[in-house]
């Protein structure tokens, strides 16, 4: 049977998340003419989330298909990826388990879809929903967290200048997906001891370079909810350090093969400029402002992301060849 949408979840140890999801899905409206379902993706979780999943198909009412599909290998691109081999529709809408989508984001998203054929993959608009209101003086990086606010007119995304949406809320063609994402990214999100975010990044890139669209929908609206504990200076580093680590692999991925040679230099001169000039503007404060230490966390870790890179590439190269 033919799906017009899917809605896949992936979800880690989401047992005490995914109700609120779910109750948002199943009373959009709107829909009426769409035939759409929902499918969460369990990726290796140790918790009861199977079993939720489970006693809501069981026990709910509603006539919209919700699937249960399991990833044992960890990791947010793995999850992605099973969706999108599971899913049935035409379009694929990703939410965390932390996403409460508007009462009206399927049919938002699904009527993009059809406006913007030439779109591969597309984004929400996304507001912070916060336990605690975050200071005045978080606010700067408060769009790390996965917050996308660029307006109310759609937008037509530039790689090497506005970058890449947030992997929260993205809407996808699958076929697109199967035929230019490979199916193991080299970012596969932060699973162990790796910091290597940006999977998302990674998986738009191929599909940008492969000439399909990536736009900013504002009528798809999501609330993210971030607890306390993301906005607390161990979090924030960690994560700065992660998109940081990530950096060298998405720059190489947006040039030809004959040009990363001699941007390795440029960029590694840069980087070592832009680090030593923070340094010194901000040296008296480095270690007692969270936002100039989380910036200064990202630009060391850009500065020795292709060494870092290159130390996994050699470690996953010698566990294959063991």
């Amino acid at each position: 049977m033919s799906f017009d949408f899917t809605v896949a979840i992936p979800t880690y140890n989401g047992e005490n998340r995914l109700s609120k999801v779910l109750e948002r899905l199943q009373i959009q409206q709107g829909v009426e003419q769409l035939i759409w379902e929902i499918i969460i993706v369990d990726n290796n979780s140790t918790d009861g989330t199977a079993k939720l999943i489970q006693e809501y198909q069981t026990n709910c009412k509603s006539d919209i298909p919700l699937r249960y599909s399991f990833e044992r290998e960890q990791g947010l691109a793995f999850a992605r990826n099973r969706a999108i081999i599971e899913a049935h529709g035409e379009l694929v809408g990703f939410l965390d388990d932390d996403n409460l989508p508007a009462l009206d984001w399927v049919i938002s998203a699904y009527k993009f879809g059809q406006d913007y054929p030439k779109a591969g993959i597309y984004s929400s608009q996304i507001h912070g929903l916060f336990e605690f209101e975050p200071s005045e003086n978080l606010k700067p990086i408060l769009f790390y967290l996965a917050i996308n606010e660029r307006g109310y007119k759609p937008l037509l995304y530039e790689p090497s200048k506005k970058g890449f949406p947030p992997g929260a809320g993205l809407v996808v063609r699958p076929h697109v997906w199967k035929a230019h994402v490979p199916e193991r990214l080299f970012l596969v999100g932060r699973v162990g001891s790796s910091m290597l975010a940006g999977e998302d990044s990674e998986a738009m890139l191929y599909i940008h370079k492969a000439g399909w669209e990536i736009w900013y929908n504002p009528a798809m609206v999501i609330e993210h909810i971030i607890p306390q504990w993301r906005l607390e200076k161990k979090y924030l580093i960690s994560l700065m350090r992660g998109i940081g680590l990530s950096r060298f692999h998405l720059r190489m991925l947006l040039l030809k093969s004959w040009q990363r040679p001699f941007a390795f230099f440029a960029y590694l001169i840069k980087d070592v400029f832009k680090l030593l000039s923070y340094y010194i503007r901000y040296r008296t404060i480095l270690e007692n402002d969270i936002v100039v230490s989380c910036e200064r966390e990202r630009l060391f870790a850009t500065l020795i992301s292709p060494f870092y890179v290159w130390e996994v590439r050699i470690s996953n190269y010698l566990k294959i060849h063991r």
